[in-house]
């Protein structure tokens, strides 16, 4: 035998060994396979934990637990002399509907005659008082007891989350944890800190006569797991704030973000229109849910997260940082001044604007269309005949902002935004060229009119942002230049949230010099600028309006504001879609929250007052019946019938009274006067 035959022959005897030490620490030294073995006197009973409780940051209960109540159906205990009726008579159903709920767990992938399986769900208190001490005449049905999720607000439901039974997918993804009937966090907070939430199991090996009735604990529960409650979540959210924030959003379609630049925590998410999680739990849960996912009706979508989903052109709040990024970028500085009087005239194209030929800090003030513009075009012509090297730096810049970004933060759903790169413009460009019939085949030095990537730098075009990406970076300019990522969980079980993410300090690509003259160009905004008239005499602000142009019709009101100016406390973002100026609708929302917040009390009442008991639905119904109209979908809605009956019957009313009114003239004619 050769030294190669010895080396293959020594493999496979320590394989072998292997095994063999495997199979005899399995057998001799855990009770696996006499489980196994034993399957059918003993079973294996699992004690659903409570899941955590979530508070805001105040300690406000947020959503806790009660009990609720199922009967369970195992077949393997069905007596022959099953009194159906008797049972149907307890349960208030008739025998057909027995007999079809008994066909359809049949039916379920996961049956077995000797699984508890779910025969009726959501039983009241009063429901399981009246049939707890019957049942037991029917050992093959059980009352079961599961937490089920108490929400102790109406409000935040997108935020918040909720529970449901775990499918086919979540139970193949976590099968040593799941089981059928289980509950699962689907969305929001529940989803994201689902492993924290949800606790551990507690297991019970149960020994079993051949009757399937219990006869004590396996091994006298020397195998048994204690249950592990779900630790308790403490959020970032100020729920005063949230809620103030769903008030202002009401009967409008939009966000409202504010967060601590200090640290990322996300004091307020909201998100118009809002959810109440009370909607999540109950027996009309699951229709609830449908009607939900289904209204779309002027676009309401309530499931659609706006804080975090919603890509909008940031409009003139961006042009904070097309400034940022064309000082560090070198091809303008402060005291730069673009040919700007009487607007914005570049290749045959004119934009209209405020501001003349005016540096840094006035153009922001006025919001400066032609300013930004001419900004944006310097960056572009930085490399001459190379413009994609300039928008990609400039893109570098933007990601070192979070924006175009996924922020890889603690929230269950979010969206990457858009900023374009100098590829995205030459495909662009190359598309434009071949639909013109032209035979040009250099499409890297691509025009900058044409392709639209001159609306860039006064946030329209082809930038997008999620209102939780335009407050990120606008903390980051409040700390100039530098965040921590935003997060919603900030304790878990009473201790500080452990996640490293938020503890790293991110560092945009700007030098901090740079930041000085944008901050005094949004101050400039609020003390002479388009949002003077929000200025606090309790509290000084930073800010910037945004009045962001949309095809679909009118456009989005968008304000961001940082406060107090000198040490910065809070920046609160706001996007109402289709309201119209930046400083009309958003501001207001955006400087209530910061003054409850930074005062403790809402001192102008009459912007809080103005928010609430505004609405644009009107704006919204016409958007969608106009885009029906295009798609030929709309149909013009039936008059209401009972309507239409008092109306005819009005007119008939009418009628008879001209009737008889004439014919009491015809019967009494005028005598002629004497002369």
């Amino acid at each position: 035998m050769n030294a190669r035959h010895i080396k293959i022959l020594t493999v496979l005897i320590v394989i072998a060994l292997i095994f063999v030490a495997r199979l005899s620490y399995l057998q001799l030294f855990t009770d696996r396979y006499a489980l196994n073995a034993a399957n059918t006197s003993i079973k294996t009973e699992y004690v659903i934990p409570q899941r955590g409780v979530i508070f805001d940051r105040n300690g406000k209960i947020l959503v806790g637990n009660q009990p609720a109540y199922e009967i369970s159906f195992t077949q393997a205990l069905m007596k022959p002399d099953f009194d159906t009726l008797a049972f149907c008579n307890l349960m208030k159903i008739s025998k057909p509907e027995f007999i079809n709920k008994i066909k359809l767990i049949k039916k379920e992938k996961y049956y077995s005659k000797l699984t508890p399986m779910t025969f009726f769900k959501d039983l009241s208190r009063e429901e399981i008082a009246r049939v707890q001490e019957i049942i037991f005449k029917y050992p093959a049905f059980s009352i079961v007891q599961r937490p089920q999720r108490q929400y102790e607000v109406s409000t935040s439901g997108n935020l918040l989350g909720y529970t449901s039974e775990v499918n086919d997918r979540e139970i193949k993804k976590d099968s040593t944890y799941y089981l059928p009937g289980d509950l699962i966090g689907k969305t929001g907070v529940e989803k994201a800190y689902e492993k924290e939430l949800r606790g551990v199991k507690g297991v019970k090996y149960i020994q079993k006569d051949i009757k399937l009735r219990n006869v004590g604990p396996y091994k006298n529960g020397s195998l048994d797991k204690d249950v592990i409650t779900g630790k308790d979540i403490t959020l970032t959210i100020d729920y005063d704030l949230q809620r103030m924030a769903e008030e202002m959003l009401v009967n409008k379609h939009g966000a409202v973000v504010a967060l601590d630049p200090n640290n990322g925590e996300v004091l307020v998410a909201a998100t118009g229109p809002d959810i109440d999680p009370n909607l999540f739990t109950g027996p009309y849960k699951s229709k609830n849910l449908y009607a939900l996912s289904k209204d779309t009706i002027y676009e309401n979508k309530p499931t659609f997260d706006r804080s975090l989903q919603a890509g909008y052109p940031p409009g003139s709040t961006f042009k904070l940082l097309t400034a940022l990024a064309a000082m560090q970028m070198g091809v303008m500085d402060e005291n730069t001044i673009f040919p700007c009087g009487g607007g914005f005239y570049y290749k045959g194209k004119r934009i209209k604007g405020h501001g003349g030929a005016d540096p840094l800090i006035p153009s922001i003030q006025v919001s400066s269309n032609c300013f930004f513009t001419y900004a944006f075009i310097a960056i572009i012509k930085k490399y001459p005949g190379n413009p994609s090297k300039g928008v990609d730096e400039w893109k570098k810049i933007m990601s070192s902002f979070g924006v175009g970004e996924f922020l890889n933060n603690d929230f269950a759903v979010g969206a990457k935004g858009r900023i374009p790169s100098g590829d995205f413009y030459e495909r662009r460009f190359k598309a434009i060229i071949k639909a013109s019939g032209s035979t040009k085949k250099d499409y890297k030095n691509w025009d900058e009119m044409s392709t639209g990537a001159i609306y860039n730098g006064m946030g329209q075009g082809d930038v997008l942002v999620t209102p939780i990406q335009l407050a990120n970076y606008v903390g980051a300019i409040a700390n100039r230049g530098w965040y921590y990522t935003p997060h919603i969980v900030k304790a878990i079980d009473g201790k500080p949230n452990p996640d490293p993410r938020f503890k790293v300090k991110h560092k945009t690509l700007v030098d901090p010099k740079h930041f000085g003259p944008v901050l005094k160009g949004m101050e400039a905004v609020v003390l002479r600028g388009t949002a003077r008239g929000l200025m606090s005499k309790d509290f000084t602000q930073l800010a910037k309006t945004g009045t962001a142009q949309v095809p679909q019709g009118k456009d989005n009101s968008i304000f961001v504001l940082i406060a107090p100016a000198d040490k910065p406390k809070i920046v609160v973002v706001a996007v109402m879609e289709h309201a119209g100026f930046g400083a009309t609708w958003a501001g207001p929302a955006c400087t209530v929250i910061a003054e409850k917040y930074i005062t403790g009390d809402l001192k102008r009442e009459h912007l809080y007052k103005k928010m609430i008991t505004s609405s644009f639905m009107p704006e919204y119904k016409r958007q969608w019946i106009a885009d029906l109209k295009r798609k030929g979908l709309y149909v013009e809605p039936k008059p209401d019938s009972l309507k239409l009956k008092r109306i005819q019957d009005s007119l008939n009313l009418i009628k008879k009274k001209k009737e008889a009114l004439q014919k009491k003239m015809n019967s009494n004619p005028q005598k002629p006067k004497k002369p």
